[in-house]
């Protein structure tokens, strides 16, 4: 069998395994049942498969198994029925060997997981949300990030994951904001590319990396009002422009794998978009990986979208258009073999997607090497080194939004602090969704990292929950104030949760103590499917910060959430606004660095954060051509994209271009020189900011093309160079092609997107000698 020999190229071995195949064994590989149904655990932690598991086998195998590994309450999957590192990886194996031993070819299973920020497995180490690491701008970082999520998933079996997250947000209001990195299409660019490296390094067939799937193909973060999943209105020009480029970029860089959005575009579903999935992605791109449904996408077809009768039909469409694999399994397993008698696909269809998917499961090694070592997954699954590469990430992250009269950082002696709020000592508010159920002591909160930092002894700290994100009683008021009334400083953890019921119970809001009862309540405002009307705070936590406020002391709002919050009150009125999204498992730990100055603030914003929901779109990239201002107010966020503070200061000298006058396909160098004004050491974001004077076609008012992170120490100086070349001037013309025309180009260098220095580049027309 040619197939099993490990020396002839893959292309051989593809082809002599497919002619090997039964239509059943064929279909049976572009499908992914649940994996979690798949085995039982006993009492005494050993693994067996199931009875459904068998039968699916029986009944043509399975190419692939989504989240084996996975745990949270849509699973059903407990700290206590769920897996441990070791018995993952155990699991995976007695997985693994029975698919080989009881199908006829013996081909190996292709185990998918998510891990959008850490592998979403007990015991797997819990990094901030996408939307915190963005706001790092700290490639390098990101890269080790993402190494360790490669490694603590590969470890247990794990050969592909469900990220990177490349939706550019439009409206913030959508749930999954927290799973993106930015609003600007550059940027999330830039972060594709280090995913790329860090997931998949220089080989797939190793124990420490894994195939990316890049997700959602396409403008899934563009959608009607905000809505998850609702139609996207765009023409094709700036759906290539703006949604389209991280995904290219990404490609470019190798990936492995693409995941089709649920959403249309102009009426024309993405899970059957023979335009997105062949005519772009693999003609134009080159792409050579295989294309992956989300879940139950394809049920869309024929209940939502419409576009086919039923479920003959739906698969037909979306195999020709370039589906290989659907996530969930059930209508290529039920009709793609009654598509194929009806003459609605060919044989060579689905040899194609077979093709794709078998091909990938070679280059990852797994016919070689398909069985995993338990000691090495109890060895690198949270341990301590990615332990402190999540705090460091959290660290970077945070952003210092308004400091008034240097009110941070605080003294660590001599300062009573009250610790208020919701999200003070709730481990699952500050995870994010996609979080597997945690051990308490496994996450560090805001309290705790305050307390760490003051002694748990010292008498300095006082903590009240207060309120609860949502719902309206006061119950907890009066402990709150109380509190505060004795405290010399106040911090109030407020904000968001994307937190499902993890089973914890409740908050007693006079107490703070964790209370189970028959009625649990459940805070959960963000995340996948809760998308809001509003960016408020919900609940009456306003109103316990108003109250807080009338005592006349320092106040300190820390958020915790998933998107950008729009309380024009509390911008205007407490002393000091420190964002950190969600921070992850050394969340606390990170946010009491920021707040005692342990850690210079670094995070710089990757969304713009409005004065007021009416005035979406925000996004710092708009056109000209927006329109006036509103009766009430302007257009200006309260917070621009690329915003954040320092507890140092950074001038900006010396911002020049060389050569100001270049060709087409020339490269320009711009400089600036910047100085760290401040008595301490700090990093700075510089960015590089460019704007088309005059173009064929309207263009945003501003790009961001370039950006470094630097640091510096006090009085030290640094000159930083940006290179300006075709990929930064060109824009996409109405014969969607990408072409730089010649004129005058402004260059903008500076702290964010409305506070810079520019200078002038003109390209000139280059004649054709005919």
């Amino acid at each position: 069998m040619d197939y099993k020999d490990a020396s002839l190229p893959i292309q051989e071995r593809v082809q002599d395994l497919i002619g090997r195949m039964t239509t059943a064994e064929k279909i049976g590989q572009l499908i992914q049942p649940m994996g979690w149904k798949t085995y039982d655990k006993a009492a005494d932690g050993t693994v067996q498969v199931t009875e459904e598991f068998k039968a699916d086998m029986e009944q043509g195998g399975v190419g692939s198994l989504y989240g084996v590994l996975r745990a949270d309450p849509w699973t059903e999957v407990t700290l206590e029925t769920g897996l441990t590192p070791r018995q993952g990886a155990v699991a995976t194996n007695v997985i693994q060997q029975y698919a080989m031993e009881h199908s006829r070819l013996g081909i190996p299973i292709l185990f998918g997981e998510e891990c959008s920020h850490g592998h979403m497995a007990i015991g797997a180490t819990v990094f901030p949300v996408p939307l915190t690491v963005g706001s790092t701008w700290n490639m390098e970082l990101y890269r080790k990030m993402c190494e360790a999520i490669a490694v603590e998933t590969r470890s247990q079996g794990g050969a592909a994951t469900y990220s990177p997250v490349l939706d550019v947000v439009r409206d913030p209001r959508w749930g999954r904001t927290e799973e993106c990195f930015a609003e600007d299409p550059y940027l999330i660019g830039e972060f594709a590319v280090e995913a790329m490296k860090g997931l998949q390094g220089d080989r797939l067939d190793s124990n420490q990396t894994i195939m990316a799937t890049l997700k959602h193909f396409a403008a899934y973060g563009s959608s009607e009002g905000g809505r998850n999943a609702a139609p996207v209105h765009m023409g094709l020009r700036e759906l290539h422009e703006i949604d389209l480029l991280p995904f290219k970029k990404a490609v470019e860089a190798g990936a492995c794998s693409v995941m089709t959005a649920y959403n249309e575009i102009d009426g024309l579903p993405c899970t059957s978009s023979t335009y997105l999935l062949n005519d772009l992605l693999r003609e134009q791109w080159g792409f050579d990986g295989f294309v992956i449904t989300d879940f139950g996408a394809i049920q869309m077809l024929v209940y939502g979208h419409n576009t086919a009768e039923n479920g003959e039909q739906a698969v037909a469409q979306s195999l020709r258009a370039g589906v290989d694999m659907e996530m969930s399994g059930y209508m290529y397993r039920k009709h793609l073999g009654q598509a194929l008698e009806q003459g609605l696909i060919e044989e060579k269809d689905l040899d194609l997607a077979v093709r794709r998917v078998l091909e990938m499961k070679f280059r990852l090694g797994l016919f070689e090497k398909p069985f995993v070592d338990p000691e090495f997954a109890e060895q690198v699954i949270g341990c301590e080194d990615h332990t402190q590469l999540a705090r460091e990430v959290a660290q970077e992250g945070i952003v210092l939004l308004k400091n008034e009269g240097n009110t941070l950082p605080l003294a660590k002696t001599g300062t009573k602090l009250a610790v208020i709020g919701p999200n003070a000592n709730h481990i699952y508010n500050q995870l994010g969704d996609y979080t597997s159920p945690q051990p308490r002591e496994q996450i560090v909160t805001v309290l705790d990292g305050i307390t760490r930092k003051l002694g748990a002894d010292s008498g300095q700290v006082l903590y009240a929950p207060g309120c609860r994100i949502k719902g309206d009683s006061k119950e907890g008021f009066a402990q709150a104030l109380a509190c505060a009334e004795q405290a010399d400083v106040i911090v109030m953890v407020m904000g968001g949760s994307s937190a499902r019921d993890f089973g914890e119970g409740t908050i007693d809001l006079r107490t703070g103590a964790s209370v189970v009862t028959d009625d649990p309540w459940n805070d959960m405002e963000c995340g996948e499917g809760i998308d809001r009307a509003s960016l408020n705070l919900m609940g009456v936590q306003l109103e316990l910060v108003q109250e807080v406020h009338k005592l006349g002391k320092p106040v300190i709002v820390v958020y915790i959430n998933g998107r950008p919050i729009a309380e024009p009150w509390i911008d205007k009125h407490v002393h000091a606004i420190v964002e950190a999204w969600y921070p992850g498992q050394e969340g606390g730990n990170a946010i009491a660095d920021i707040l005692f100055g342990d850690v210079n603030p670094s995070g710089r914003l990757t969304v713009s954060i409005p004065k007021h929901v009416g005035q979406l779109p925000v996004y710092y990239h708009a056109k000209r051509t927006r329109g006036k201002r509103y009766l009430e107010m302007d257009l200006a966020p309260q917070y621009p994209f690329g915003h954040g503070l320092s507890y140092t200061k950074f001038k900006y000298e010396n911002v020049r271009v060389i050569p100001d006058v270049i060709g087409p396909d020339d490269e320009a160098q711009v400089m600036v020189e910047v100085t760290n004004t401040g008595a301490v050491a700090g990093s700075e974001v510089v960015q590089l900011y460019i704007t088309d004077v005059s173009a064929s076609v309207t263009r945003a008012e501003m790009s961001l093309k370039g950006f470094r992170k630097i640091h510096l120490e006090p009085g030290q100086i640094q000159t930083v160079t940006f290179p300006v070349q075709k990929e930064h001037l060109a824009l996409i013309d109405s014969r969607l092609q990408s072409v730089v025309e010649p004129g005058e180009f402004r260059l903008m260098v500076g702290r964010n997107s409305m506070d810079w220095t520019a200078c002038s580049l003109h390209i000139q027309k280059v004649e054709v000698q005919v």
